[in-house]
C-alpha cells in the first residue's frame, strides 16, 4: 500500500515584471505586469513506506516546489497529495510532527548554543516524552559519533560535524518521512561516506521513507534504488537506475590498461572514447557485440595488463535524458 500518493499536482506562481530604468520603476508603481510560471504541470507518483527515492532534475525543474508541497509549506494550485492518509497543508501541525528535514546549506541548530542545548530545545518544540528523547538522542549520538561534539557551540563546528549534528536533530522526534536536500554538499570524502552510511542504516533499521534531492550523482548511485527525474514541472522518468540506463542508452565502456602505449584496434560499432598513456577507453553496444567477443579481439591484437567493463557515468545518462527532453 502506498504511503505517499501524489496525483496530478500542479502549481502556478504569478511573478511581477518591471521594465528597467527610472521610467520602468515609475511605471511599475502605477501598472504592474505579471506573468504565470507553471512550476508543476501534473506531477504524479507514489511511494511505499520505507522507500529511499532520489528526486532529481535541473535547476528550476520543480523539485523544491514539490518538496515544499509535500512538507506542507506550499498549497498547490490543484491536484491531490496524501501522506499517511493526511493532506500536508490541511493538517500541518500533525504532519510536521511526522517529518524530518535536512538541508545541506541550512541548519536547524542554534548558532551560539552548544549542540546538546539545541537538542534539548527541539525536544521541547516537538514535545517529545523524556524517556523517548533520551533513548533516541543516545542512539543518534552512537550512530553519528557525536559524543565529543555535544558541548561545542554550533558555530565552532566544521561543516561535516554540523551536518552530522543536523541529522541527529532531524531524527530526535522519530519522523516517519525524511526530506534531504543536498545533504553532502561541500563535505569531504570521509564525511560523505559517513553521511551515506547513516542514511542507509536509518532507512533499513527504522523504515524511514526518504526523499533525496541532490545534484551529486554519486549520492544517488550509492543510496537510491529508485529515481524520479523531473524536468520543466513534469516527470521525465520514474524507475530503477538500470531502467534509466536502458531507456537512454545501451552503451557500455571497456577500459583497458595496456602494457605499453601502442594500441591498434578497429571494429565496426566500437569507438575510442579516450586514450591517455597506457589507458584506453572503448565504447560499444553489448546488444550488437558482446563484451566477451570484444575482449577476445582486443587481447588478440594488443598486450593487455588489465581491463574491465563499466556503465557510462550516471551524470552522462542524466545529461542525455535532459537533452532528449529539451531541458538543456
Amino acid at each position: 500500500m502506498s504511503y505517499i500518493v501524489v496525483e496530478d499536482l500542479r502549481k502556478t506562481f504569478f511573478v511581477s515584471e518591471r521594465s528597467s530604468g527610472l521610467f520602468g520603476a515609475i511605471r511599475g508603481l502605477v501598472q504592474r505586469n505579471t506573468k504565470q510560471v507553471h512550476a508543476l504541470k501534473g506531477v504524479s507518483f507514489s511511494l511505499k513506506q520505507g522507500e529511499l527515492v532520489g528526486y532529481i532534475g535541473p535547476n528550476g525543474a520543480g523539485k523544491s516546489t514539490t518538496i515544499k508541497i509535500l512538507s506542507g509549506i506550499l498549497v498547490p494550485s490543484s491536484g491531490k497529495c496524501l501522506i499517511g492518509g493526511h493532506t500536508p497543508w490541511k493538517d500541518r501541525i500533525r504532519h510536521v510532527s511526522r517529518i524530518g528535514v535536512v538541508f545541506g546549506q541550512r541548519t536547524q541548530l542554534w548558532w551560539d548554543l552548544p549542540v546538546i542545548e539545541s537538542f534539548d530545545l527541539l525536544r521541547d518544540i516537538y514535545r517529545i516524552p523524556d524517556s523517548q528523547y533520551q533513548k533516541t538522542r543516545q542512539e543518534m549520538i552512537d550512530l553519528l559519533d557525536l559524543s565529543g561534539l555535544l558541548s561545542i557551540p554550533v558555530r565552532q563546528l566544521s561543516l561535516g560535524q554540523r551536518m552530522r549534528c543536523d541529522f541527529a536533530a532531524a531524527m530526535l522526534h522519530r519522523p516517519q518521512i525524511l526530506f534531504l536536500d543536498e545533504p553532502t554538499i561541500g563535505l569531504d570524502a570521509v564525511s560523505k561516506l559517513a553521511v551515506r552510511k547513516f542514511i542507509k542504516t536509518l532507512n533499513k533499521t527504522h523504515q524511514v521513507t526518504t526523499i533525496l534531492t541532490t545534484h551529486d550523482m554519486d549520492d544517488i548511485e550509492a543510496l537510491c534504488d529508485r529515481i524520479i527525474i523531473i524536468g520543466g514541472g513534469e516527470i521525465l522518468c520514474d524507475g530503477t537506475l538500470a531502467m534509466l540506463r536502458s531507456q537512454v542508452s545501451s552503451r557500455r565502456y571497456l577500459r583497458i590498461d595496456l602494457k605499453n602505449e601502442d594500441f591498434s584496434f578497429a571494429q565496426a560499432g566500437v569507438s575510442i572514447i579516450s586514450q591517455a598513456g597506457r589507458t584506453v577507453t572503448l565504447a560499444f553496444d553489448p546488444t550488437k557485440l558482446s563484451a566477451a567477443s570484444l575482449i577476445s579481439q582486443v587481447t588478440a591484437q594488443n598486450e593487455v595488463e588489465d581491463l574491465f567493463v563499466e556503465n557510462p557515468p550516471i551524470e552522462e545518462i542524466i545529461a542525455q535524458l535532459y537533452a532528449n527532453s529539451g531541458e538543456i
